[in-house]
Formats: structure tokens, sequence, C-alpha cells
């Protein structure tokens, strides 16, 4: 009887635990099954929009943005770089340039090399935005009259190699505030009024892919592209309704003159495309998205970026700065 008594005791609690193990069973196939979906239709949502806008726009033509936007752009920083390779694929869709620079030489080379490839108008406007804010009413004086429909604010300085704030000098800090953030204020300041009166205009704002982690060794440049950033998603969402239309444009390493300090990533690679090929990417996203790289290879990078903890990251980046510090200084020993 003791045996048989304790058989069924043995019994009943199996089928309890059966019966228990069976409801969390159930329970974690429907958090598994959610879980699936739920990353599918991430992969599928991210898939499109990598589609959207980088492969649909080159295969269903390029958008009319005289129509769109209005006849004419401003580029700022525009004689070299991004700037000027951005400026030319506007150009080439038809819309009047106004380039914005401190060389005069320069400017008057780009301007003529613009006017007689892409037979549009252009003009152009001698700044030196590290002067600070006494440049800005002559700016505005001179943007008067024009139907401003694109205001590119890509003028930008670098550090002269990575290194460390406290080695930067004091003019260094205060160019990098005034040409890096004070700048894109401003010229949206002075811009934006007459895209809001005409209910259409679109303003890119030139981020980097260094606002996206901490960016040890180029703390100060990596934070004036952050405010870019946040300057820009802000103001899209204030004056969306308006008709205007706000992009942070975020591209990682270029090969361009800001960084050739560096002569590996001055090389343009499969990861570091020249200006010009990063802007005829760049230019077909306008209107598409209000936050990007501007090339699906960047992208990669930036996602591949974020799945990084910040903490991995930093260190790597503290680690690359040295390395990139001590062959700037080195080359430039050398050459003295």
């Amino acid at each position: 009887m003791i045996t048989m008594a304790a058989v069924d005791r043995f019994s009943l609690l199996y089928r309890e635990i059966s019966r228990s193990c069976s409801f969390y069973m159930e329970a974690l196939a429907i958090v598994g099954a959610w879980y699936t979906v739920r990353k599918c239709v991430s992969l599928a949502l991210d898939t499109y929009g990598v589609l959207r806008l980088h492969v649909i726009p080159k295969l269903s033509g390029e958008t009319d943005l005289v129509k769109k936007y209005g006849k004419w752009a401003v580029v700022t920083g525009s004689t070299d770089g991004i700037g000027k390779a951005y400026a030319e694929q506007l150009a080439k869709r038809g819309v009047n340039i106004i380039l914005v620079s401190r060389n005069k030489e320069k400017l008057e080379a780009v301007s003529r090399s613009i006017s007689e490839t892409y037979k549009v108008e252009t003009d152009f406007i001698v700044v030196d935005f590290s002067k600070g804010r006494e440049l800005y009413p002559a700016i505005k004086e001179a943007l008067k009259d024009r139907e401003i429909g694109i205001l590119v604010n890509n003028v930008g300085i670098f550090y002269a190699h990575t290194d460390y704030f406290t080695n930067l000098s004091e003019d260094m800090l205060w160019d990098l505030i005034h040409v890096n953030i004070a700048s894109a204020t401003m010229m949206t300041h002075i811009v934006l009024p007459g895209m809001v009166k005409k209910k259409k205009g679109a303003i890119v704002n030139l981020s980097s892919g260094f606002c996206c982690q901490p960016a040890p060794m180029l703390t100060v440049y990596g934070a004036s592209k952050s405010y870019l950033d946040y300057f820009s998603r802000s103001l899209h969402y204030e004056y969306a309704s308006k008709g205007i239309f706000i992009q942070s444009l975020i591209p990682f390493v270029t090969s361009t003159n800001m960084v050739a300090f560096s002569s590996s990533m001055s090389k343009s690679s499969i990861f570091f495309p020249t200006a010009e090929q990063y802007a005829s990417h760049a230019v077909s996203t306008l209107g598409l998205s209000i936050r990007t790289t501007g090339y699906w290879k960047h992208g990669i990078q930036r996602t591949l970026s974020e799945c990084v903890p910040e903490w991995m990251w930093a260190k790597f980046a503290l680690y690359l700065g040295r390395i990139l510090r001590k062959e700037a200084l080195a080359a430039k020993a050398k050459s003295e």
C-alpha cells in the first residue's frame, strides 16, 4: 500500500510538472515567434529603406530639383572635396549655383568650370567663416534677391591631425566653433525665411560619422558634427509642415584633402570613396531621408559601428587616433 501511494504521488507530480512545462514551452514558442516576426519585419523595412535610398532613385531617373525646391543653390565650402562635388551634382541637374568659400581664385575657377560644363548660372561670395559674426550681414545682402531653393552647409575644418584636446590652440578651438557650428546656424537663419515664404526648400547639413560614436582625439570636431546632426533633425520636424526638407548627411571617411595627414585614409578605396563618388550618391537621397550617410557603403559602416559597444568603439578609436597622430608627427618631422 505504501509503495502504491508513493507511485500515485509521483505520477501526480509528473503530470503537474508536464502541464507546467507544456505551458512554459508554449509561452516560449509564442515569444520566439514574435521575436522572429519582428526581426523579419525589421529586416524587410531596412532592405526597403536601402533600395528606396540607393537603388530606386537611380532606376527611376533624376528628380527635378529646380521644380521641387527652386532655381538656386548655395553651397558653402565649395572649392574642394565634397562641397565642390555636391555643387557639380546639383548643377548637373540644372540648378544654378552660388559658391561660398574664402579663396577668391579657387571660387572663380570652380564657378567658371561649373558654368561651362553644365550650362547653368553661377555666382560666388568670398567669405572666411572663421572671422565670426560680423561677416553675415554682407552674406544676407548678397543673397536677398535670389530664389534660394537649396542650401548645403558643407564648410568645415578638421584637425591638422588627431590630437589631444589640451594640445589644441585657442585659435583652433574658436575656428572649429565658428566654421563648423556657427556657419550652418547663421546661413540657415539667413536662407530659411525665404523658403518658408515660398513654402518649399531644402537644407543639407554635412555632419559626420564621428557623431555616431565617441571620437577621442577628435573630440571637438566630433562634438561640432553632433551639433549639426541634432540641429538638422530638430529643425526638420519644426519646419516640415511648412514644406521645408532638412537633411542631416553623415558621411564616414571620404578621400579628400581633409584627411591628407593620413596616407591610408587619403587614398580612395572600397571603404573610402572619392568626393565625386560620394556626392553622386548623396544628392540622390535629397528629399528621401532626413538622416542618412548618403552612400550605401557608408551605411554598412554605420550599421556595424552601432553594433559595437561604446566602450569598445572608444578604446579602438583612441588607439587608432594615437597611431595616426604618431604617423602625422613623424611625417612632419621628416619634412622639416
